[in-house]
């Protein structure tokens, strides 16, 4: 490749900035453009409670994490997969361990030394970086020039690939704000609609019920969602009840099924199942017991481990006559029906789903519709569950897009060549 190539990746997450380090390597010349003050800023936000990384369950588990997208999914991590990825932290000086639950962090649990090193390392091979560049577009009169608007008015540059790697639509606050859609469609580009994804949902609660205990969590549970074969979507955890509705681990797992379900049927039913270390049998023989003068409230908290959050919310969904019966009774407890009406606000999501469709792409991620324009990370339309999986994807797609990137160029260099 010619050093005279010059290559301009917008967006710099974890996506952008692997392109970035695959094409400096090749003796490209990379200048990668975000709008942001600093790059990876939602990355660093993901680190802020403990940077996890990726997961360490068998490849075929994690594989399907990314479901209808797996086939997908599966040739970037086939390239570039979870021990790949803890390798190359390894390389920048970042030591990782595995968790009980098999999630990967470094250990440390931060984000940014792992940031600063790969940064450094980068400015050292030669990428440039160019903040406070907002994409807008293609200039009209002169196709192949990237436009950008900056604290000094808008900067034409031209490149002879681009990466794309700009995010989703959550949090955009962060750089993340699906500012692009219009623009790729307006190309030519297949986009499928952005969602909510790893969110959080709302619940009609009652006035009493969250003003005492939004902010809670109800722990230790297991939950399921009816999925559209009829089939059951089962995981265990913990959720966390909001002033508004519900969140936490367990309800991003089977968020994508919540929210495909509302998208259907017009709400949803997560099931939780309160005591999930007794079966319904057992639990109804003990509600059943006779507890003599003690109220109902101890009854349960000594025969059933229902207390606290666990017991409001009992009472909040099943009401002071679900408590004659207990086969009734015991029944709610172990699949307590939770109707939730509508995805939270997508800024408010971790990730989103959709965006730029594989159909509209080659094996390497480059649009059909705009040859030399490749995309990768978040942008593209798939989702996977907290857990390691969203990153792990990011990194392999950016990594995928460098790749074709530097294929892209050699071609050009063999039509170009006497």
């Amino acid at each position: 490749m010619s050093l005279q190539q010059r290559v301009a990746i917008i967006g710099g997450g974890p996506a952008g900035l692997m392109a970035a380090e695959v094409l400096c390597q090749g003796g490209v010349k990379v200048t990668l453009y975000d709008g942001m003050p600093s790059v990876g800023r939602k990355f660093l936000l993901a680190g802020k409670g403990g940077m996890n990384i990726t997961h360490a369950e068998a490849a075929d588990a994690f594989l399907s994490r990314y479901a209808a997208r797996s086939a997908q999914i599966a040739p970037m991590l086939a390239a570039f997969g979870p021990q790949d990825l803890r390798d190359w932290i390894h390389a920048l000086g970042v030591d990782t361990f595995v968790g009980s639950s098999g999630r990967v962090f470094p250990t440390d649990m931060k984000a940014a030394p792992l940031l600063r090193a790969w940064l450094q390392r980068l400015r050292s091979n030669g990428v440039q970086f160019a903040m406070r560049h907002r994409w807008l577009g293609w200039d009209q009169d002169a196709p192949g020039t990237l436009r950008f608007n900056t604290p000094d008015g808008e900067h034409m540059a031209q490149a002879d690939a681009v990466v794309l790697a700009l995010g989703g639509a959550s949090w955009a606050r962060l750089g993340s704000d699906g500012a692009w859609v219009p623009l790729l469609e307006g190309v030519g580009a297949a986009i499928a609609p952005l969602r909510a994804a790893n969110c959080g949902f709302d619940l009609a609660w009652s006035e009493h019920f969250h003003s005492r205990h939004a902010g809670q969590p109800v722990k230790t549970v297991t939950a399921s969602v009816r999925m559209a074969d009829g089939s059951l979507l089962q995981r265990a955890g913990e959720i966390m009840i909001t002033a508004g509705g519900i969140e936490g681990g367990l309800v991003y797992a089977l968020s994508a099924a919540l929210r495909d379900g509302i998208a259907r049927d017009g709400s949803a039913v997560l099931e939780v199942d309160l005591a999930p270390g007794k079966s319904l049998q057992r639990l109804t023989e003990e509600i059943a017991h006779p507890r003599g003068a003690r109220s109902m409230s101890s009854h349960l908290q000594s025969r059933a481990g229902i207390m606290g959050v666990k017991a409001a919310l009992l009472r909040e969904v099943v009401g002071k006559d679900g408590y004659s019966d207990p086969a009734s009774l015991a029944a709610a407890i172990k699949a307590l029906p939770l109707r939730v009406m509508r995805t939270r606000p997508i800024d408010e999501a971790i990730s989103t789903a959709g965006g730029v469709r594989f159909e509209a792409l080659d094996a390497q991620l480059m649009l059909q519709a705009r040859p030399g324009v490749f995309c990768a990370g978040e942008m593209l339309d798939w989702e996977a569950p907290t857990g390691g999986y969203l990153l792990t994807a990011c990194f392999a797609s950016g990594r995928l897009a460098g790749h074709g990137v530097a294929d892209y160029l050699k071609n050009l260099n063999k039509e170009s060549a006497p």
